[in-house]
């Protein structure tokens, strides 16, 4: 009998992932405040209690936290999970009586070896579509090192409290932080066929100009979208998107092709990826013609290589074109190479056939009349990034019946 398996009889299933967040270093201004960290030292005898906003819903629950980028063991004391006060997000209140102790191993706490995940026991914690989940964390003596895995991007409200307060239903008082800590996946068990689509990007994927803990990224609103569309009611969005992202070379975080393993491929139930990454490619080499026209040559021939490797799993791919970047301060050059190698990358997404379909959010977001820029409501100000309003057209821009069925992908047959 598996581990994970209970002695009373349950109808054939498995596990499938409902939300993540990708696991990044810690950038030192992004470490949890003071007092919460000295010299070598994080997060001692501190509580931390986070919300995540799953996509589809299960009868139990994993959790996933990692240490991939620690500089020491990460020893969790204990660990719980409930459901947040009024459903919301980001908030340090729970419902009373919804508080339930999350084990490792039968135990109340683990170490988490440098570089490595662990996987928790299988929970009875009910947990129903695009709900938020609360989960608070003791560690009695901390991370002893400065370098600690985080996703930055949160975009969603934590609490930090002093002493051991994970079965408390209130943290008065807390710190807040807008950042994620340790915590990287939560996976819920399906007895039917649920499946996951991976959205593997940049900040425009992590929702830079969303709204903190209104859940309205891009990967949000298609999550709801997917929701509301009975055929595609139980696939679940794993937002993979990292700040700052390159698909080429290691930036803030690695590059997708390096991260493409443990982001992707790792994930339990995936069946689908989107790619919408590569901006940070165009816009970081020189704006040369040499340079752009040996960065578009690399970026595409990246493409390739992330749909072979996908398709050896068995998931199909679909490749987002780039959104506009005219007006841009940083990456839009005064001689518009960088906006030419957008379009010559476009086109090799639309035309070149290597993905398994195409998502032209491009076509969604520019202005009609200036095909550079992006429409001035979907602009949130610095001519690259979006408001609400302009993820939710990337949402609506992607069609429904990519995801109705399981795909079949060439060269798995």
């Amino acid at each position: 009998m598996s581990r994970d398996a209970s002695p009373d009889p349950r109808p054939s299933g498995r596990w499938v992932h409902t939300w993540v967040s990708a696991p990044q270093l810690t950038e030192p201004d992004n470490l949890p405040p003071a007092p919460f960290t000295t010299a070598g030292l994080v997060l001692a005898d501190a509580t931390l209690r986070q919300t995540a906003r799953v996509t589809i819903g299960g009868d139990r629950i994993r959790l996933r936290f990692s240490n991939a980028f620690g500089g020491a063991p990460l020893p969790l004391t204990a660990v719980t999970v409930a459901l947040p006060a009024g459903g919301r997000a980001g908030v340090s209140a729970v419902e009373p009586g919804t508080v339930r102790p999350v084990t490792f191993h039968g135990r109340a706490g683990v170490v988490v070896p440098v570089g490595a995940q662990v996987v928790s026991d299988p929970l009875d914690f009910p947990v129903g579509p695009e709900a938020n989940l609360t989960v608070t964390v003791f560690l009695a003596d901390g991370q002893a090192s400065d370098l600690v895995t985080s996703h930055p991007g949160s975009r969603t409200t934590s609490h930090l409290l002093a002493g051991d307060h994970v079965e408390a239903d209130d943290l008065p008082n807390a710190t807040t932080t807008d950042h994620w800590y340790f915590l990287s996946g939560v996976e819920v068990w399906s007895e039917r066929a649920a499946s996951a689509v991976v959205t593997l990007g940049d900040s425009l994927t992590d929702g830079r100009g969303s709204t903190t803990n209104g859940n309205d990224r891009w990967p949000d609103r298609l999550s709801a979208r997917l929701r509301a569309h009975p055929a595609t009611a139980t696939v679940a969005v794993l937002n993979q998107g990292t700040g700052g992202n390159r698909v080429l070379s290691d930036g803030i975080g690695p590059s997708a092709l390096a991260r493409l393993d443990r982001d992707v491929l790792a994930q339990t139930g995936v069946a689908w990826l989107v790619v919408f990454e590569g901006i940070n490619d165009l816009c970081t080499a020189d704006a040369t013609a040499v340079a752009q026209k040996q960065v578009v040559d690399d970026l595409c021939a990246a493409y390739e290589q992330i749909v072979v490797r996908a398709h050896a799993h068995g998931i199909a791919v679909y490749g987002a074109t780039l959104a506009p970047l005219g007006g841009n301060g940083a990456y839009d050059d005064r001689d518009g190479l960088r906006e030419a190698s957008r379009q010559a990358v476009n086109e090799w997404i639309r035309a070149g056939g290597a993905f398994d379909a195409v998502l032209d959010f491009d076509a969604a977001a520019r202005d009609p009349h200036d095909h550079r820029r992006l429409l001035a409501r979907y602009d949130d100000g610095d001519h690259l990034h979006m408001t609400p309003a302009g993820y939710q057209a990337l949402a609506d821009a992607v069609p429904l019946e990519l995801f109705e069925q399981r795909p079949w992908v060439r060269g798995t047959a």
